[in-house]
């Protein structure tokens, strides 16, 4: 019941996030699935720890600040992202294309732990948070690669391989003939394999003997003909983040 409660709670803040605007009560239970009882309790016990407000009679509630300021100060702690946000940021600019940095989840899920955007219209989304599979993902590709062979290759035969798009590879042998052509030439890619035309480039580091990853992501009808500089772009940034005594391998 805890989790649950917990589960719903993360609903309620999501909802408003894509929303943007105060909702009745009537309103959220409805887009929540949710009986009007249970989502009453949700939002009364909110609003009496200062993360929910009515803003007016029958007006509806929406969240207050609190919730923003409590997580500028998580975000600000974090003690890896403080570690190499700063290098992410240089790498986006000089790009000109999405930074995403990510690691394992659990079952060969790659969760994003910090995206930034792309300063251009035409651009690689996606939001922190986020999960993808790894078997067709540019960090998932980094990732498997900082496994050894018999890990790996347990993790591949247990995940289901569905084609995303028609360059999307589903048999383990051919992602790990991927992976070993990816170590030779410099980078993990994504091309056009989970959206046909995106290119993602990635490659893996390690932070405290954690794995981690970095990608650049954007439309292939840029990211094509700069690949090896990008990838260049890419290393360069992992080796400044990750101690001299660490390696990705």
């Amino acid at each position: 019941m805890t989790v649950k409660t917990a589960f719903r709670v993360i609903e309620i803040v999501e909802l408003f996030a894509r929303e943007k605007q105060p909702l009745a009560l009537s309103e959220m239970a409805r887009l929540l699935d949710m009986p009007v009882s249970s989502c009453l309790g949700l939002i009364r016990t909110l609003e009496e720890q200062g993360y929910m407000y009515e803003t007016g009679r029958r007006q509806g509630y929406y969240p207050t600040g609190r919730l923003l300021a409590m997580a500028q100060v998580i975000a600000a702690h974090d003690p890896v992202l403080d570690r190499v946000k700063a290098t992410l940021e240089e790498l986006r600019d000089a790009a000109r294309e999405t930074v995403v940095f990510a690691k394992f989840r659990d079952a060969g899920l790659v969760v994003y732990l910090e995206v930034l955007s792309a300063p251009q219209s035409i651009r690689y989304t996606a939001e922190s948070g986020e999960t993808r599979p790894a078997y067709a993902n540019s960090l998932g590709r980094a990732l498997l690669s900082t496994l050894d062979a018999e890990a790996r290759r347990k993790l591949l035969d247990g995940m289901t391989l569905a084609p995303l798009t028609e360059a999307t590879l589903t048999t383990a042998d051919a992602i790990e003939a991927e992976l070993q052509r990816s170590a030779a030439r410099g980078w993990y890619g994504n091309l056009g394999e989970s959206i046909p035309d995106l290119i993602g480039l990635a490659w893996p580091l390690r932070i405290g003997g954690e794995a981690y990853a970095i990608s650049v992501a954007g439309p292939r009808y840029r990211m094509e003909a700069r690949i090896e500089e990008i990838a260049a772009m890419l290393r360069s940034a992992c080796l400044a983040i990750e101690p001299k005594t660490e390696s990705p391998r």
